[in-house]
């Protein structure tokens, strides 16, 4: 990414110091994976738990006890996040016809398969008419711009700007696929898979009368009670945890791509050395993480605990940052023809709009959700 940024911007008779920008996304992409390797490994010890049955009989406090002994043991969650980046380094480590490309080819199938058969599920299993109430009826008085903040950073997050993600796979499509073709295609399927996924998750929350939670306690604390609770909640424990792991196991990629391409190209390292140096640096400075839960989870600066400071810089700083720098460079720095030209987009009116979007809405509204929500 620093050396496309770079290259794109010589091209442009701009300066070449822009390559700073992948850099930034690089650094964004590396802050989130030694945090979310950890919460992977809490998924995988969890799809183990389901498979090994020690997860059934569970109720609320049996279930909040189980995963506070979890953030407790800092070997436990160090050994999981390992596992985490070893699955995702076996992956990156093949060529990318063999690795990326296969993983995918049989990963995202398996995710939709997994998805649409909890779906059906919760269709006959109850809790539905209180979901859609739950996910779709509007309560303004909740929106502020720290709540537009998180909305942006988990967007960015989710279909991957701000984090090299999306350059780097963008540098491996081919010339005549169209840019602006697949970045619709990857919002509007992004979307979707969120909808259901929500429509995955809350009904098993209502249907056994549980009080819907958010982040960790709703996944690692109340869906193991409603698993308890329902019938075939053996069966489906293992379907939803095995689905997570998938999508989580696929965000890591994404996430790891671009930093074992970069450790390649600036050492001139083989992608097999990248990959193993990516995944010990990463399993070293994931260390941090795991010890800001228990050992170290009073340390702090600014009102902040560690813990909270290596969620918020990265998710709600630097992916905010990056993508109004992108926007930035796509709108302002990008030559006109040469934006045209890339994002290959059939209707000139459609180009048109994008361009004058990026520039004048784009680029202002995150500048300001991002100085309301940082200054929140």
């Amino acid at each position: 990414p620093p050396l496309s940024v770079e290259t794109v911007a010589v091209a442009n008779q701009r300066s070449r110091h822009w390559g700073w920008l992948g850099h930034l996304n690089l650094l964004t992409a590396f802050s989130i994976l030694v945090v979310y390797c950890v919460v992977a490994g809490w998924v995988l010890f969890y799809l183990y738990g389901a498979i090994s049955g020690s997860l059934t009989g569970f109720d609320a406090q049996q279930s909040t006890a189980h995963f506070t002994l979890l953030l407790a043991d800092g070997w436990t969650m160090t050994l999981w996040s390992v596992i985490a980046l070893l699955l995702t380094g076996m992956i990156i480590y093949q060529s990318l016809e063999d690795g990326i490309e296969r993983a995918v080819t049989f990963l995202m199938p398996l995710l939709f398969a997994l998805l649409l058969s909890l779906v059906v599920f919760n269709a006959f299993a109850g809790g539905l008419p209180e979901t859609i109430s739950y996910l779709f009826a509007p309560d303004w008085s909740k929106v502020g711009p720290q709540t537009v903040l998180i909305a942006v950073g988990q967007a960015f997050f989710s279909i991957g700007v701000g984090m090299a993600g999306m350059m780097m796979f963008g540098a491996y499509l081919p010339q005549h696929i169209s840019i602006g073709s697949s970045a619709v295609v990857i919002v509007v399927a992004d979307t979707m898979v969120a909808l259901v996924a929500g429509l995955v998750i809350f009904p098993m929350v209502f249907a056994n009368g549980l009080a819907p939670a958010s982040g960790a306690g709703l996944i690692f604390q109340t869906l193991p009670v409603a698993f308890a609770q329902m019938p075939g909640g053996l069966v489906v424990s293992v379907v939803f945890f095995l689905l997570l792991s998938v999508a989580a196991i696929t965000s890591m990629v994404g996430l790891s791509e671009p930093l074992a391409a970069w450790l390649g190209e600036r050492f001139g390292w083989h992608r097999r050395k990248a990959s193993i140096v990516l995944v010990v640096i990463a399993a070293a400075v994931g260390q941090l993480s795991v010890l800001s839960y228990n050992h170290w989870s009073e340390v702090g600066a600014w009102g902040r605990s560690l813990n909270v400071w290596m969620d918020f810089v990265p998710n709600q700083v630097f992916l905010p940052l990056g993508g109004l720098f992108i926007a930035i460079f796509a709108g302002w720095m990008v030559h006109r023809e040469q934006a045209k030209q890339e994002l290959a987009l059939a209707d000139v009116k459609m180009f048109n709009a994008w361009h004058n979007l990026v520039r004048f809405v784009v680029v202002p509204a995150v500048a300001i959700i991002f100085v309301f929500g940082v200054a929140e």
